[in-house]
This record gives C-alpha cells, structure tokens and sequence, in this order.
C-alpha cells in the first residue's frame, strides 16, 4: 500500500474524514508555498495537493489561474518543485499529491510520463491527478502509478454516469476525486450539495476506495456538508485567496484550515 492508502485506512479505522487544502507551488514564493503547506498540515490537513504551475490550466478559475501565473513569473519549475517536496519530506509524513498538465508531463524530456512520474515519487510524492487527462488515454498513467505504488485519481463530473462513471473509476487508484458541480473552481458562491449523497453512494457501488470532493468548498459548513457523505473535502481556491490577501501567508493558509477542520468534527 502507498502512502494515500495508508492515510485513508487509518481515517476509515478511526472513523475520520479528510481534509485537502490544494495549494499552488511557488506561490507566493516557494518559500512561502513551502511555510504554507507545513501550516495547513499543522492545523489538520491529511493531504495536501499541490499544483504545478502551468500557463493554461485545465478548470482552474481566475484566483488559482492567477497564481499559477505568478509562480511562472518568478521562474517556477516542476524540478524547483521537485526540490521543495523533496525537503517537505523530510518535515512531514502527510500526503502529498501533484496537480499537474499533461502538458508538462510531456515536456520533461527523455523518458516521457514514466520519467516524470518516477521523479516525482522519489522527490516525496505520494499520488497524481492530471486534470486534461481523459480517462481512456490513461492507461499509460495507470501501469507506471501501479508500478510506483502511487494514487491516481481521475476527476469525476456530476454528471457522468453509467458505464463512463464505471470506466472513471476503475482507473482511479487511492481515492476517487468528485466534482462538486460543473465549471472552473473558485467561481461559486454556495455549494451546489443536491444530489451529492446520490453521486456518492453511486461511485461506492462500483469501488470502494474513497471519495474526495471538491470544486466550490470554502467554509467549514460546506466541509460539514462535504464529508456527511464523502471520505474528503478539496478546499482549493478559497485557501489560495487568502493566502494572497495576507502579509504572512503561511499563518493565514493554517488559521483558514484550522477553521476549515471544525467541519471534520
């Protein structure tokens, strides 16, 4: 078992649910990406998902698109970010998972996803999501997630059903990842719950690995909400936004958490 099983079999033993903050490296520095993770699992994160930035992200609304834009503009790289996780492993044993564009991953170079997904592991990744992936192009993603014993989780829209939502699934490894509506994150101002029970207890028919939601989360209510019926809640831009509006952005990502978690009790 990797690292993502192991955290979420001994949440289900306890009878706990998770909460995700996603956050985007190097934003507003790396410095303080860094500071910033370590704060969110301080006040009760048990994964972290962390964007790589990327010039045009896939469902990415303007908070997370305009940080993605910053970290750039200070030279962010996937091997600065590599660097970074690599020294996060050393702080923490929490989750930690790459948001990451196909696009990037094709980039590397020599060795193409299978190089790129290994390095990532050995820097101190723990799973992947790669958002512009479909799900019958990944199968190559599959075998070399299997092969590193990392978890590979597929977005899930609220409205797949059928044999696409079984073929979704199947692909995923670790935990599933549930959209909570339709559109780009960061652009809602409630939480759209209506049928959530319905699309959760439809994806647990079919497996029985976890479920995160995410996509709108940004209150500790929402998260209450959330995890009523998911193993997780994904808190992305709301997180992201007040990191930017703050002068310390560490402290601010560890008090909105923590502020976030009272929805896990």
């Amino acid at each position: 078992m990797g690292r993502i099983d192991d955290i979420f079999s001994n949440l289900r033993a306890e009878n706990r649910k998770a909460l995700m903050p996603f956050l985007c490296a190097g934003y507003p520095t790396m410095e303080r990406s860094h500071a910033a993770i370590l704060a969110c699992v301080g006040a009760g994160a048990s994964v972290i998902e962390i964007g790589i930035p990327f010039s045009d992200p896939i469902a990415d609304g303007p908070v997370i698109a305009g940080a993605m834009h910053d970290a750039l503009g200070q030279g962010v790289t996937p091997s600065g970010v590599f660097d970074m996780v690599h020294s996060l492993r050393n702080e923490t044993s929490a989750g930690l998972i790459a948001m990451v564009s196909y696009s990037i991953v094709y980039r590397m170079g020599d060795g193409g996803a299978r190089a790129f997904i290994e390095e990532a592991c050995e820097a101190g990744f723990d799973g992947f999501i790669f958002p512009d992936v479909p799900a019958e192009e990944s199968d190559e993603l599959v075998h070399i997630c299997d092969a590193c014993d990392a978890s590979l989780s597929m977005l899930i829209a609220p409205t797949t059903s059928g044999a696409r939502l079984n073929d979704v699934v199947s692909r995923c490894r670790g935990f599933v990842y549930l959209m909570a509506r339709v559109g780009i994150t960061g652009t809602a101002t409630s939480l759209e719950s209506d049928g959530l029970a319905e699309r959760v207890a439809a994806i647990r028919e079919l497996s029985d690995l976890p479920i995160a939601c995410g996509f709108g989360i940004s209150s500790a209510d929402q998260v209450r909400e959330v995890v009523r019926h998911a193993d997780a809640a994904i808190v992305g831009s709301a997180l992201v936004d007040q990191m930017g509006e703050a002068k310390d952005p560490a402290a601010a990502a560890g008090r909105f958490v923590r502020e976030l978690a009272t929805g896990l009790a």
